[in-house]
């Protein structure tokens, strides 16, 4: 995998690491990822080798070191061999925690036997959430569908802005099961409370997204976060920028294998189009037909990449994606990990300007992520010191939100 790296403008400050005590990334290296690791063996039925394993993997996390990975044929090990060198032996909560996350993904689908012929090859060990997070939300998919159609339906400049700006926070917030973008009026679900959301969304450039978009007859590239209801959420997206004419194409970038739990993969795209139909709701299956006719169509192409699942920073993007990316009139990047990468998962000051770090980019950008971790940039002074006043928990509890536009700044 041949690599570009365009660094930032600034020094590169430290990264994110778990041994910061009282830090979000310590709860998760110490916590989470544990817990994780042995929620796997509750939610699947892997032979009891796997099951050991895996509490193996959840008991060394707090304070043993990362071990090496066995090679299991899986296509990005080589590359892995690589990653390891300056991290293997160092303790979990040493390392780089962007590192130190993927690669523990990664561990999983190796003891679980995800890429080794046999009965377990391909079996996603996050599936059960997966599937969980389009049952339990069936309502609201059926809320938000009826509604897409109906934009579609009655489109018109004026109210396809309206609707456009609507689904970019649905995208943003898709994490919220309970639509809480709706009107609270449950006798017109037709109305969008925009003016409640904007009030925890950090940075909001939507309107800036929106013209660029007023043009039409563009391609969009969608570096995809999260399957279950989130992907509903972009799957909606997706299906009114192309029915409206905004885009002529979509790119959806997808992991390459299971990982962050509930990372969206080009089956997770197919098997949702499927629930869609099985749920026997004719709005959606109105969106289901036609986002499967899209994909048919090529207008809807689904992509993957095992930079998605690298621990890389963005600016170490392979040059032959980089240069697929750059045919983009815009890129879309969900969500916190994602984000994460943008940054290089590094302790920036709040108030940097973003364009300063990703001046890598080769296309327009927006991020649309809720924050979940600790590092944000591009916020204003005022704002940060009014956030963290009323919020001690902003950065990490999934409340606060932002919509930030980069235009073009490398040319290839």
């Amino acid at each position: 995998m041949v690599t570009t790296s365009y660094t930032p403008k600034f020094p590169l400050p430290p990264p994110l690491v778990g041994s910061e005590v009282g830090s979000f990334t310590e709860f998760t290296v110490t916590q989470r990822m544990p817990k994780i690791a042995r929620q796997v063996t509750v939610e699947n039925h892997f032979p009891s080798g796997v099951n050991t394993n895996l509490e193996r993997l959840a008991s060394i996390l707090p304070s043993g070191t990362v071990p090496p990975l066995l090679n299991d044929t899986g296509a990005d090990f080589p590359a892995w061999d690589r990653y390891l060198e300056q991290y293997e032996q160092q303790r979990w909560v040493d390392v780089p925690w962007f590192f130190a996350e993927t690669y523990f993904y990664r561990l999983i689908l190796n003891i679980t036997h995800y890429f080794r012929p046999g009965e377990w090859q391909g079996v996603d060990p996050f599936a059960l959430q997966k599937r969980q997070g389009l049952e339990t939300s069936i309502e609201s998919i059926i809320a938000l569908c009826s509604q897409v159609n109906k934009s579609l339906d009655t489109y018109q400049d004026d109210s396809s802005q309206t609707a456009l700006i609507a689904l970019l926070y649905f995208a943003l917030w898709g994490n919220r099961v309970d639509l809480s973008l709706w009107s609270a009026l449950e006798t017109d679900r037709s109305r969008f409370d925009i003016q409640s959301q904007q009030a925890h969304i950090l940075v909001d450039d939507a309107s800036i997204v929106i013209e660029l978009l007023s043009s039409g007859n563009k391609r969009i590239d969608f570096v995809v976060d999260n399957a279950g209801f989130e992907l509903i959420c972009d799957l909606c997206l997706v299906d009114f920028l192309l029915g409206s004419g905004v885009a002529n194409q979509i790119k959806l970038h997808l992991k390459p294998h299971p990982t962050f739990v509930s990372d969206a993969m080009i089956k997770d795209v197919h098997e949702t189009t499927e629930f869609l139909v099985a749920s026997q709701n004719q709005e959606a299956i109105f969106v289901a037909q036609r986002l499967q006719q899209y994909i048919a169509s090529g207008q809807l192409v689904l992509c993957e990449d095992f930079f998605w699942t690298s621990p890389l920073a963005f600016w170490e993007i392979p040059e032959a994606l980089k240069s697929e990316l750059s045919a983009a009139s815009l890129l879309i990047v969900k969500g916190d990990a994602n984000y994460r990468r943008l940054l290089g998962d590094r302790r920036w000051n709040f108030t940097t300007n973003m364009a300063d770090i990703v001046s890598y980019l080769p296309t327009p950008m927006v991020a649309l992520r809720t924050l979940k971790s600790e590092v944000v940039v591009g916020i204003k002074p005022n704002v940060v010191e009014e956030v963290a006043k009323s919020d001690s928990s902003w950065l990490t509890n999934g409340q606060w939100g932002v919509v930030q536009f980069v235009d073009k700044l490398f040319v290839l």
